[in-house]
This record gives structure tokens, C-alpha cells and sequence, in this order.
């Protein structure tokens, strides 16, 4: 069964982004944007949700001429990577990406089921649909050192607590990993 994967950065008060959806604040150095990479190369395939999959298309799959390297080498892993897209207002995706407008549930619940490996989820609003049902095995949060008061929040409301296991802590200069596995 395959693995799937929620992270974010975050805000220490537990935002993805501020009031008005910026993310300015989450940009990063070019050692965390090399480990975003390899943890991006390791994955089978990445679900997301219609917001995030539009800012990632909007920028991507078009990485400026004096971009760095770093930026350039993840545009291109993008770009290529199995990308399933959910939304209900999308009419076509593009760039390796598959759009599903049916139940977000059920259908990770069927590429979960499908083979092994390693997935993740992008999106608040996609990753908040699945977070009741168990289907997310690893949180990785990454706390940046900001406090935004108000914005979109990386968790939904729940009726019940996950009990979580903290696997992991790691230092990088502008956030701290928090990796933490369902129990």
C-alpha cells in the first residue's frame, strides 16, 4: 500500500498562508529548497488541490533564465512528476497531471491501494477532506518563525484527535522539521 505524505510550512500560529493568501514568508534558502528536491524526487506521485495546483502552474513549468539551479532542476522535477489534480471548477490539467472532479476520498483511498511507494498531498482544503478519513500516514511540518495571526490553517477542525508520533526533528536556518507518523 502506498505511503501518503502531508506537509506544509507553516506558521508558528499554524498558518499555510496570511490573511489574503500570501506566501511570501515561506520562500526558501537554497539548502531547504535542495531537500524539497530530493524529497520531491522520491515521490511516485503528488495529489493537489485546485489552489495549489494553479500558483505551482503558474510558475513551474516557466522557472525564469536567472532562476537558480536549484529552482530549475525542481521546475523540471514538477514539470515531469504524476501529478493528480483535484477539483471541481478545473476543465484540464496539464504537465504529467491527471484531474479527478469526483470524491477526493475514494479515489486516494484507490491509489493508496494500488501499489507501493510514496505519495503526497498539496493543498489544505484537499489535504482537510482526507485528515478525518486516516488516509495521511506522515505529517511533516515545517515551522517557520512567523506569526500571522489569521490566514488559511495547515489542520481542519476535527470531532476526533489523531494521535501522532514524533519520528523525527531537523534544524534547517530559516524553519524546523517536525515529521510525525500516525499512530
Amino acid at each position: 500500500m502506498r505511503k501518503l505524505i502531508y506537509g506544509f510550512t507553516v506558521s508558528l500560529d499554524g498558518y499555510i498562508n496570511d490573511r489574503v493568501g500570501k506566501i511570501d514568508w515561506t520562500a526558501p534558502d537554497d539548502e531547504l529548497h535542495q531537500f524539497h528536491n530530493d524529497r520531491y524526487r522520491a515521490l511516485d506521485i503528488s495529489l493537489h488541490g485546485r489552489r495549489l495546483y494553479e500558483l505551482m502552474a503558474d510558475f513551474w513549468p516557466q522557472v525564469p533564465a536567472d532562476a537558480s539551479d536549484i529552482m530549475r532542476e525542481f521546475g523540471g522535477l514538477w514539470t515531469a512528476k504524476p501529478k493528480f489534480v483535484f477539483s471541481r471548477t478545473l476543465t484540464e490539467v496539464h504537465w504529467n497531471s491527471t484531474l479527478f472532479s469526483a470524491n477526493a476520498v475514494e479515489e486516494v483511498r484507490r491509489l493508496k491501494a494500488e501499489g507501493d511507494g510514496v505519495m503526497e498531498v498539496g493543498g489544505a482544503n484537499l489535504a482537510a477532506s482526507l485528515i478525518p478519513h486516516g488516509l495521511i500516514d506522515e505529517y511533516q511540518v515545517y515551522v517557520a518563525p512567523v506569526i500571522l495571526g489569521g490566514g488559511t490553517p495547515m489542520f481542519p477542525s476535527l470531532t476526533e484527535r489523531i494521535g501522532l508520533r514524533l519520528v523525527e526533528t531537523r534544524h534547517f536556518k530559516t524553519v524546523v522539521l517536525l515529521r510525525y507518523l500516525a499512530d
